[in-house]
């Protein structure tokens, strides 16, 4: 039994216990701790609301007409379900085709960029050759060169080898990722270098121990990897635009602006377009968020 508890019993026993005498130390603390997270839950609840209430004004617009999307004040459940916008976007445009281009290139280039990410981080992080942390610091400053630098150069290189209206130039330039050779090295260091060496005892090659060894050790960051890339593919627009300008070739996010007319924009098909567009995103996120926090988590341990 604790000081604090047998003390209390000796004051209840002796008549000497004071209902109105204040609170030992120790349960002061326990009330101050229980307040403040009561108080962290209620930010972290109005932080939600503020996140998620674009996302609910789209929901609550997609189930509008149009002239009720812009409306002031914002009416937050409609007059009158409009639930045939999800039917008509179908036959409005060919929806099925954008979300299918779409698909492929999310798929493709996420694969593309998880396997040289990590193939390029192992590298980075376990072989050693000369040069390799300048060389490193080099190729990850290329992240703050803004894309805007280098977009002009780069389609000048595409429409010379033929690959404009392809989702073959799509891929190409982005197939490679610095900041995923970062997060995959960053994740690579917490490995010990002793399971690298037993396994070259045994036998092994650099491509055996990056296959066999480190990448079943690193399923947290290859699904952050994968679901950042996924996400950022899928919702790209400006690469999309200026490289795809057959109707067949489009994606969902370019599909979307078709409904922008000349004088007027059906503004309810586009949100209804744009909550069709999040399931896919909102259905990896939820399959993988426990590998994606872990892999975020563990990232930044040791660098």
């Amino acid at each position: 039994m604790s000081t604090l508890t047998s003390d209390l019993a000796q004051e209840l026993e002796t008549g000497r216990f004071q209902p109105d005498a204040p609170l030992p130390k120790p349960r002061r603390r326990r009330v101050k701790t229980r307040l403040g997270q009561a108080a962290m839950y209620v930010v972290l609840v109005v932080l939600l609301g503020v996140v998620l209430l674009p996302f609910i004004w789209m929901l609550s617009s997609s189930l509008k007409n149009d002239a009720d999307v812009l409306t002031v004040p914002i009416q937050w459940i409609p007059k009158e379900f409009v639930w045939s916008n999800y039917a008509d976007i179908w036959s409005a445009i060919p929806m099925a085709g954008y979300l299918a281009n779409s698909a492929l290139l999310a798929v493709v280039i996420t694969v593309l960029q998880v396997l040289t990410g990590s193939f390029a981080a192992y590298g980075f992080s376990k072989v050693r050759f000369p040069g390799r942390d300048a060389l490193f610091l080099a190729y990850i400053a290329t992240i703050a060169v803004p894309w805007q630098a280098y977009m002009i150069p780069q389609y000048i290189m595409m429409q010379k080898a033929g690959l404009t209206n392809t989702f073959t130039a799509l891929i190409l330039l982005q197939a490679f990722s610095a900041f995923g050779v970062f997060l995959m090295r960053q994740y690579y260091m917490t490995i010990p270098d002793e399971l690298n060496e037993a396994a070259r005892i045994d036998g092994l090659s650099d491509y055996g121990i990056w296959a066999r060894i480190i990448l079943p050790l690193s399923k947290p960051a290859l699904a952050s990897l994968a679901l950042l890339t996924f996400v950022n593919t899928w919702n790209d627009y400006m690469g999309p635009f200026i490289y795809l300008s057959s109707n067949e070739l489009w994606t969902v996010q370019i599909g979307l602006r078709s409904f922008i007319g000349q004088y007027s924009a059906q503004y309810a098909m586009i949100m209804t377009g744009s909550v069709i567009s999040i399931v896919p995103i909102l259905a990896i996120f939820l399959a993988g968020q426990r590998y994606f926090i872990a892999g975020i988590a563990t990232s930044g341990m040791k660098g």
